[in-house]
């Protein structure tokens, strides 16, 4: 990187210029694109020069020979007249009509290598131009790529987390920044239990300070990253004056309309009993019995109960790994 123009948190428009790099390479590649250019217009000059000349040569060459035509068709036309009254030899009759037969078949010969001459120089030229045409949209794109340098705002938002620094080698398609537009966008990263149920248009919100803000289901991604995918949210009226990129919240998504249900806090029996069983304590806190139960659906907090469990019951959500395979524990106080 060659110049940092803009700071971070600074408010940029679409256009603007954050960084300015530098590709020495690149100028290299311009810089020879320009020469070649050049080359092959003097090329094209040259050729037409040449072409012009030989056509201009061709040309003079067609007026000689058509002043020859008409010399020796006099001549042929004159001993033909005096031959028929007995005043030429036959011989210099046939000699003058022979020139003049060959000299006509002279014209249709060089007549025949003008046009070949005048379509193979339409097609060389057409062939130089589309080159040269072609030579230039490459220079033209190359020089986009030079503008390319100028690292620009793709939006207008508030620049933050510039990570390249003046001298540092920047590689394709390597991230260098972000800026944070007035469209904040949410990522939410859900447990792949729930990979069937988030689908975008679900309602969702977080509360801060005391009010809740209200989110839509944007998009869903499709991949699954350690037990867990991605989903984007947008705002659907105002949002934290002072919200900041990178902040974590923890976001409510409403699968569906809100409903009663029998619910266990989340704990490490879930993986000891496999979602099976619990153990029920009694009334009187002295000792717990194994229950088979019935879990359903399942949030960051809780376990929804199907069956086995009635409101109220307290349960132990702890490991069971200590208790192996007993069905009554005393439990002491």
């Amino acid at each position: 990187m060659e110049e940092r123009i803009i700071e971070e948190g600074a408010w940029v428009n679409a256009g603007d210029v954050i960084l300015r790099l530098s590709n020495p390479l690149l100028n290299i590649g311009i810089l020879q694109s320009e020469a070649d250019l050049a080359y092959q217009e003097n090329e094209l000059r040259n050729t037409r020069l040449t072409m012009d000349q030989e056509h201009l040569r061709l040309k003079q060459d067609m007026i000689g020979m058509q002043k020859e035509v008409v010399q020796k068709e006099r001549r042929y036309r004159q001993y033909s007249h005096l031959f028929d009254k007995g005043f030429v030899a036959e011989e210099e009759y046939l000699r003058a009509r022979e020139d003049y037969e060959a000299s006509v078949g002279q014209m249709e010969v060089l007549d025949s290598r003008i046009k070949s001459d005048q379509e193979l120089r339409q097609g060389q030229l057409k062939s130089l131009d589309e080159n040269i045409a072609n030579m230039k949209q490459s220079l033209l794109l190359v020089r986009q790529r030079l503008d390319n340098l100028l690292v620009k705002a793709p939006v207008a938002g508030q620049l933050g987390n510039i990570a390249a620094q003046v001298g540092q080698s920047i590689s394709q398609g390597e991230r260098i920044g972000q800026i944070i537009t007035p469209e904040l966008k949410v990522e939410v990263r859900i447990d792949e239990h729930y990979v069937e149920h988030i689908r975008p248009g679900l309602s969702a919100g977080f509360e801060r300070e005391g009010k809740r803000y209200g989110m839509t289901v944007t998009k869903v991604y499709p991949e699954v990253q350690e037990g867990q995918f991605r989903t984007d949210l947008h705002f659907v009226s105002d949002r934290p004056e002072n919200i900041r990129s990178g902040q974590t919240y923890h976001v409510d998504i409403q699968l569906g309309d809100p409903e009663e249900a029998v619910m266990i806090p989340r704990g490490s029996f879930y993986q000891s009993s496999g979602s099976r069983y619990v153990y029920v304590v009694d009334h009187d806190g002295s000792a717990a019995t194994m229950r088979r139960v019935r879990l359903g659906r399942q949030n960051p907090v809780f376990y929804e109960v199907l069956e086995g469990l009635l409101p109220g019951e307290q349960v132990i959500i702890s490991g069971y790994e200590l208790f192996g395979d007993n069905q009554h524990l005393n439990l002491r106080k």
